[in-house]
């Protein structure tokens, strides 16, 4: 594998179903419960899905984090109801990819975020931010699945922290 600043993948084994780890991706009710202080999604005619609804290819999706005040805006590029879905992200053309496969009793979930700028600024905050951050959240979502916790700050509010996503590694 060669690494360059477009891209990076993370991995990380899940001792959950492969229906159950989708489900914390694609619904909102799933992706608040690891993931997330709040979300919607919209399917194509502009109607708004409900917390158990799966979402589909063309929805678009308004994120929001806990103890960050912007908000992530996207569109879902494919959503196949199983192991695979892909997003863009960071609202500057890139894109993320989530796929799940069945290893050894455990469902090894793999994480690219792709089509990356590379300049300095995009290196710093996509490259080392989300490649940190993913990190963290697939940890989290692993916690979250096996043992019904999460790790992520929710006491200390580090909203006026400008540099919090980069230093607090709970963010």
């Amino acid at each position: 594998m060669e690494f360059s600043f477009d891209q990076f993948t993370k991995k990380i084994h899940i001792n959950a179903s492969i229906e159950k780890i989708y489900e914390c991706w694609t619904t909102i009710k799933g992706i608040k419960s690891w993931f997330l202080s709040d979300a919607s999604y919209t399917d194509v005619n502009g109607i708004e899905r409900n917390d158990e609804e799966t979402i589909q290819k063309g929805d678009s999706y308004v994120w929001k984090w806990h103890n960050w005040n912007g908000k992530e805006e996207g569109t879902i590029l494919e959503a196949n109801g199983k192991d695979f879905i892909d997003f863009t992200f960071a609202n500057d053309g890139c894109k993320v990819s989530v796929e799940l496969e069945e290893v050894n009793n455990a469902v090894l979930v793999t994480l690219k975020q792709y089509e990356m700028a590379t300049d300095d600024k995009t290196k710093m905050n996509l490259y080392n931010g989300c490649s940190c951050g993913w990190t963290f959240w697939l940890t989290n979502l692993k916690a979250y699945l096996e043992h019904g916790i999460v790790l992520n700050e929710k006491q200390f509010d580090l909203t006026d922290i400008p540099e919090a996503g980069h230093i607090f590694v709970n963010m």
